[in-house]
């Protein structure tokens, strides 16, 4: 089958969604909103409403539609806030564990990277290299500069030019008692860890591309940690996996220990107080949410 679909003007959009059935107080305001985000990117947030003839469920109003696009940018915000604290946090972690025991270049000996392939190997460190030439950093400039013979930086500084997708490769590719020692810091095992990372490392990218969060489906399901180590996981709420729910409480897990005075849980709830709207059950959340012990406030729990 062949694409035959025409290119529409904003005004033909809007005419088009009101044919098969939006509701909307301000056809001119439609119009606009058409003009800033997408046809396209909007349906994501309208396909819950859509019959099997591409027409609307009966009063499915656009501004119901625009308050879930709102309020999952906001979400998104939120999020990214969250993943670059961690992201700092285990950054840190690691290449001073990893750099304390092989020095300051002991990335590029394959032999402390024994757990990704030579091909993984290389090609991150190409890739660190080219972060390297590339980059207008005044700490790369003053290395360069000034240690005129290393043709590598120090990992410490190398890190500080990853991508989480970088870092989440280096942290595969170290020995399993460094990955514990990190991970021990978060009271979790390595498993979790690199779990939890890999998911953070696709959130944050559906993050960075202004990708629909909020009633997603996880690709990637993170590890729950066992229960007999950690029932707060399990009860009196099961955290299942699959939506966003786990990941704003691993998220919410996490701040707890890399940024304990920060207010992002009470961010978070104040969102959705000012979307009541929002089914929240659609990102995975139970009605007594609420009563799980990470999202308790600071001075109630103990993780």
């Amino acid at each position: 089958m062949k694409y035959t679909k025409p290119s529409l003007t904003f005004t033909e959009q809007a005419d088009q969604l009101l044919s098969r059935g939006m509701v909307t107080a301000d056809r001119e305001t439609l119009i606009t909103h058409l003009g800033n985000v997408s046809y396209y990117r909007l349906s994501a947030y309208w396909y819950p409403f859509r019959e099997p003839d591409e027409t609307l469920k009966p009063g499915t109003a656009f501004e119901m539609v625009w308050r879930r696009y709102t309020f999952d940018r906001q979400l998104r915000l939120l999020v990214m806030d969250a993943i670059e604290r961690v992201e700092v946090a285990v950054r840190t972690r690691l290449t001073n564990a990893f750099t304390l025991k092989y020095g300051a270049f002991g990335h590029l000996n394959p032999a402390n990277l024994p757990r990704i392939d030579h091909d993984r190997r290389m090609d991150l460190i190409q890739r660190i290299r080219d972060e390297a030439s590339h980059s207008n950093e005044r700490f790369v400039e003053h290395f360069r500069s000034k240690y005129k013979e290393e043709s590598d930086l120090p990992l410490w500084m190398a890190v500080e030019l990853m991508t989480f997708g970088m870092l989440f490769t280096l942290f595969r590719g170290i020995e399993t008692q460094i990955k514990r020692e990190v991970a021990a810091v978060y009271g979790i095992s390595a498993e979790v860890l690199d779990s939890w990372l890999h998911c953070l490392n696709q959130i944050r990218n559906i993050c960075a591309h202004h990708g629909r969060l909020w009633n997603r489906e996880l690709g990637l399901k993170p590890l729950i940690p066992r229960r007999h180590k950690h029932p707060e996981w399990h009860e009196p709420v099961m955290v299942g996996n699959n939506r966003l729910f786990a990941v704003l409480t691993i998220l919410r897990y996490l701040i707890a220990y890399v940024a304990p005075l920060s207010r992002w849980p009470d961010r978070i709830e104040r969102l959705f107080e000012d979307y009541p709207d929002i089914p929240l059950g659609q990102m995975g959340f139970l009605p007594n949410w609420k009563d799980c012990p990470i999202w308790k406030t600071l001075h109630e729990q103990e993780i």
